[in-house]
């Protein structure tokens, strides 16, 4: 089986971004242009809109209008955007623009293009997806491409769905004209996502700096709680900024949410924190997408779990030694992103490893030769343990080391049954020497699990130099 989702991501180390100018992090705000594009039975629809709004619990009225769900939208069009408008015309901000919305609101939309901002695309009708059929939401994206173009005189260049179906990014990235997606809150930065073979650049959103918290159960009561949200976000990305690690920070916005009076503070209050530090580079989606995909561009890379099995075997069947069956039985089982580096694959192959029958483990363990004993000096050690064995020095012994290494592991195995195994590569001569002659006195069971840990170390010792 192959697992779909990457657990993983960028893992402990994320890469430099190397923003614009040095600067220490990226802010990133939406302004979600929604109204006019809700569902409405005068929009054609089946019933009312019951989402993000003022109205806590809200349900869809079958067949009828909501005349205060309504009137609730129509706040974000006439009023709200417009005071979204005067704080943040000077930004570069990325509009999430709903096609149908755009369409019935041209004073707003040539406001937004006189300010200078990204008009990316929010699909075609602000409605729930996770039920359409696959081929209606592809019509549908078409349709709001089109629309899109009409309205705003160019295409969107970024795609933000927002009530996703399982389809929207695969559609996302079939439809082949879009430099980002951003229907993902898995990460602090953009990343590469691989589709039928094609690459396509995700731009993380938010749906925790996004004030759709306020239309929630659980989320911000008063701007005060947003300002002190958006605010502790800030810090935490800047100080990792300042360490070396910067991030981008997405803030999510809607015209008839954050456009009310009592909300509208705490973007003032935000913007006048960031504007407080030195390197915040405020930058729209696209800004960021053009960026990333120039400073890191897609690079094809070897992929464990994309191999086919016999691919897959042949690479690391050797991995422990002289045991192809743990190479198979990996790849046999559940793989995904995680298992794409070392570390990943390192810690299956030992899970298969300490899976197995006491036989099969056993057999692992004798499968490794003596260090420095006979197959050594006839040359007939795998490429992997010459390799290991030459690092430590024990290619190039005196006749009395040999005679001390010959006399300590015919010692060690008259007395444990299996060969003395030690990852050489964490010692020199010298500490495997010391070593030996140590877990000689051991008691087996005790000697037998410090066996397996080392044969899982070699694996993954030998699995870093296999991924390099």
């Amino acid at each position: 089986m192959r697992y779909s989702r990457d657990l993983r991501g960028y893992g402990e180390t994320t890469p430099d971004p190397q923003w614009p100018g040095g600067a220490r992090i990226a802010v990133q705000i939406v302004v979600n242009y929604e109204e006019g594009g809700e569902n409405s039975i005068e929009h054609g629809d089946a019933a009312s809109e019951a989402f993000l709004s003022e109205i806590i619990g809200a349900q869809p009225w079958p067949g009828k209008r909501h005349w205060n769900m309504e009137s609730i939208y129509d706040y974000g069009a006439r009023a709200g955007f417009w005071r979204l408008h005067r704080l943040l015309k000077d930004i570069p901000v990325t509009v999430y623009g709903v096609a149908t919305a755009l369409e019935r609101s041209p004073e707003q939309v040539a406001a937004m293009k006189s300010a200078g901002w990204e008009i990316a695309t929010h699909g075609l009708k602000w409605i729930d997806y996770k039920d359409i059929p696959r081929e209606v939401e592809a019509d549908h994206i078409a349709q709001a491409i089109a629309l899109h173009t009409a309205v705003t005189g160019e295409r969107p260049r970024g795609f933000y769905q927002g009530r996703t179906s399982m389809n929207t990014v695969a559609l996302g990235c079939e439809e082949g004209g879009f430099e980002y997606l951003a229907d993902t809150i898995a990460d602090d930065l953009p990343y590469w996502h691989v589709h039928n073979g094609r690459p396509q650049l995700m731009v993380p959103y938010t749906m925790d700096a996004n004030d759709m918290r306020f239309s929630s159960g659980q989320g911000f009561g008063t701007g005060v709680e947003f300002f002190d949200y958006l605010r502790d976000s800030f810090d935490v990305l800047y100080a990792e900024g300042q360490a070396g690690a910067p991030k981008m920070m997405s803030v999510g916005l809607h015209c008839r949410l954050a456009g009310r009076p009592g909300r509208a503070m705490a973007i003032q209050r935000f913007l006048d924190h960031c504007r407080a530090h030195e390197g915040v580079w405020f930058a729209s989606r696209l800004d960021i997408a053009r960026h990333w995909a120039e400073v890191h561009p897609w690079q094809p890379r070897q992929r464990p779990s994309e191999m086919d099995r016999d691919s897959f075997v042949q690479k690391f069947g050797g991995i422990y030694e002289h045991s192809p069956w743990i190479a198979e039985r990996v790849w046999d089982g559940e793989m995904g992103a995680v298992h794409d580096s070392a570390a990943g694959l390192a810690a299956r192959m030992a899970q298969v490893f300490r899976s197995a029958s006491d036989e099969e483990r056993l057999g692992v363990l004798n499968a490794h030769p003596d260090l420095a004993g006979k197959l050594a000096q006839a040359k007939r050690l795998t490429a992997d343990s010459t390799a290991e064995q030459a690092s430590a020095g024990l290619d190039s012994l005196t006749d009395e080391e040999r005679a001390t290494f010959t006399r300590l592991n015919d010692a060690y195995v008259a007395k444990h049954g299996f060969p003395f195994i030690i990852a050489v590569r964490d010692h020199d001569k010298a500490g495997i020497m010391r070593a030996m002659q140590a877990r000689i006195d051991n008691d087996t069971p005790t000697e037998r699990a410090e066996a397996e840990r080392q044969v899982a170390r070699i694996g993954e010792l030998r699995l870093k130099e296999a991924l390099k």
